[in-house]
């Protein structure tokens, strides 16, 4: 899902063609909101989610064989460093460099309660810079913000070596002025606490056997959708009324009302709430899944793309070459509308589900997922 909503961005190039068709045009509409809304925020947290998860997966291997894995992990972490960084050269939006940098948080936690892990998930998630920034605008009165970055500038340069560079030019302009405003946007939009928060949340989830077919995880995921789907609803309406309410406000309004005409306040507030109603979101999306996957006739066609979930580094950096190839101006610059990128995207990724089906057929890892295994344990006797 996460490459038909980079693809129909075109990779962050944004050149989309607008239709004569008017039913090209409502094609359009319906796929770019659909997809920003069904996949925009929770794509990367599932992923995130399942990071934290493998973390748990492979600490408790090395711990049955007495081994300390974290250390390993460490650099294991700049090893997922190193293959941001070559994704990056071809995508200016991808995430796996943000990872690698928050991905240093697990080895720091991983031998703490249960309890006081989720307080700590929870904090994250609650997004505390963000509640800095609010605290900051409300007692000074401010309309300037603290704890941001300007990434304009660096989103500028990409955009035109996207549109106008040669290869070369591409990569070396994603590789600093991308990566730059990739970080400085994904702290700006609360993906650094929240990343964390899901890495955390992942690796307790594999403590407690959460993704196991049991009774017990039965009535949990139940309860879990259900309290989700609860705070998903007044949260995604405040998430809409909130700026309109706004809006409507004069602007010389004073007190309590008057911090609702503030930007400063206003923008991390809304992130706040967008950030929680998506990970509400994300996890009617989970527990849905694992419903499916263990109660209904879904689960034999969601066995068929399993090998492209174990190959999802291989997939994710492929994905970010091939797109730049199809949109950026050094390839095949295709300046397509929202409907022809989506089917475009769809034909890569049926193309990528059967060569992971070939791959594993006769592998037990995917080519990049088996070179960072080996490249992490390298100079140990296991």
């Amino acid at each position: 899902m996460i490459l038909m909503l980079h693809g129909i961005e075109h990779f962050n190039l944004y050149n989309q063609s607008d239709p004569i068709s008017p039913l090209l045009q409502l094609t359009d509409r319906m796929v770019w909101d659909c997809l920003w809304f069904v996949v925009g925020g929770k794509a990367y947290a599932i992923f995130a989610l399942l990071f934290g998860f493998s973390f748990y997966i492979m600490e408790q291997n090395a711990l049955r064989r007495g081994q300390d894995f974290r250390l390993r992990f460490c650099w294991r972490m700049l090893l997922l460093f190193g293959f941001g960084c070559f994704n990056a050269a071809f995508f200016c939006g991808e995430v796996l460099v943000l990872y690698s940098i928050v991905g240093f948080v697990l080895p720091l936690v991983c031998r703490l309660k249960n309890k006081t892990l989720l307080i700590i998930a929870a904090v994250l998630m609650l997004q505390p810079v963000d509640w800095i920034k609010m605290a900051y605008a409300a007692l000074t009165d401010s309309q300037s913000t603290i704890l941001e970055f300007n990434f304009e500038p660096y989103w500028n340069n990409s955009m035109k070596m996207l549109s106008e560079g040669n290869f070369v030019q591409t990569v070396l302009t994603n590789l600093w002025d991308g990566q730059i405003f990739s970080l400085a946007w994904a702290w700006g939009a609360g993906r650094f606490c929240q990343t964390a928060s899901l890495f955390i949340l992942g690796l307790v989830a594999g403590r407690i056997q959460w993704f196991a077919d049991t009774p017990h995880n039965r009535s949990m995921w139940a309860k879990t959708f259900a309290a989700a789907l609860l705070a998903f609803m007044p949260l995604y309406g405040l998430s809409t009324l909130l700026p309109d309410f706004a809006s409507t406000l004069p602007l010389d309004t004073t007190g309590i009302a008057g911090m609702f005409t503030s930007k400063s306040f206003m923008t991390p507030m809304m992130l706040i709430v967008n950030s929680l109603h998506k990970f509400c979101f994300m996890t009617m999306i989970v527990t849905g899944l694992l419903f499916a996957f263990y109660s209904t006739r879904l689960a034999r066609p969601m066995r068929y793309i399993m090998p492209y979930g174990r190959m999802s580094l291989t997939n994710y950096i492929t994905q970010s070459i091939i797109g730049s190839f199809l949109f950026y101006h050094w390839g095949l610059h295709l300046n397509l509308c929202d409907t022809w990128s989506l089917l475009l995207c769809i034909t890569v990724l049926s193309l990528q589900i059967t060569f992971c089906r070939w791959w594993m057929s006769s592998h037990s890892h995917g080519p990049l997922e088996g070179l960072w295994k080996k490249l992490t344990w390298i100079g140990s006797d296991r």
